[in-house]
């Protein structure tokens, strides 16, 4: 089974440029996206009758959403944490008959901090609710996490420390979802590689310099680890501030 998982920055953007073509050549059995930036309505999406179409659209018009496109049909859907809706549409759930798979775009801290307590708040309740759906089944969560967990993910890792989605208290929270029993699976595969990520400033010349982040993950269940076939990141993929990342599992 192949998954898909990208932040779009804005999905009628990234459509204008090659979405569609990547999405056909990928040719995964799952999409995820994040930062879809719409509102119900906005966009139609030609992907085939194939594919069912899942959206969590923020009630901020232009901002934040999730999506999933998927083969498989679910045997429910849920959109939230706590409750059947969320305002910044930033979590998707659906239950497959083996595993759970979870969408998300974890709140930025901000620039200035501002929203760091937030931030922190809600890693403590995504941690939750991962923990409570994998005393049920296995769990696969991805989307852009807004952080670079370890100094392997991230270019700069001196000049960077303490900013946003590389705070210590950032950090923290990634190392304690994957301590309640969850494994990063690139770095599962790729422990110790380097120079590989998943966002670029759009400042000139960052991204052909390869100042990166890697901030897109995809998560699963510890128990599903034998399981991984490949975790890749297709940095050569343009479209988006970010690119996408990819799992084969099972």
């Amino acid at each position: 089974m192949k998954l898909v998982s990208w932040n779009v920055n804005g999905l009628r953007a990234c459509v204008n440029k090659g979405f569609l073509d990547y999405f056909r050549e990928v040719d995964a059995d799952i999409v995820c996206l994040q930062e879809t930036k719409l509102s119900e309505g906005q966009l139609s999406l030609a992907i085939g009758e194939e594919y069912e179409q899942y959206w969590n659209y923020a009630e901020k018009k232009g901002y934040s959403g999730t999506a999933v496109l998927t083969r498989i049909k679910p045997l429910s859907v849920r959109y939230g944490i706590e409750e059947d809706s969320e305002p910044e549409g930033r979590i998707i759930t659906l239950e497959f008959e083996e595993f759970f798979l979870v969408t998300v775009y974890t709140p930025n801290a901000k620039r200035d901090l501002s929203r760091l307590d937030y931030r922190l708040d809600w890693e403590d309740r995504f941690r939750d609710y991962l923990s409570e759906l994998d005393k049920r089944k296995p769990v696969i969560a991805c989307g852009d996490l807004n952080v670079a967990h370890q100094e392997i993910d991230i270019k700069n890792a001196k000049s960077n420390r303490g900013n946003s989605g590389f705070t210590d208290e950032e950090r923290e929270k990634m190392t304690r979802l994957l301590d309640a029993g969850f494994v990063d699976t690139f770095r599962h595969l790729h422990p110790e590689r380097t120079d590989v990520y998943s966002w670029w400033s759009n400042m000139p010349g960052v991204r052909e310099r390869n100042v990166g982040w890697r901030i897109d993950y995809f998560i699963a269940s510890a128990r599903l680890a034998p399981s991984i076939k490949d975790a890749a990141i297709h940095c050569d993929i343009l479209g988006s501030d970010h690119c996408p990342v990819a799992l084969d599992i099972f």
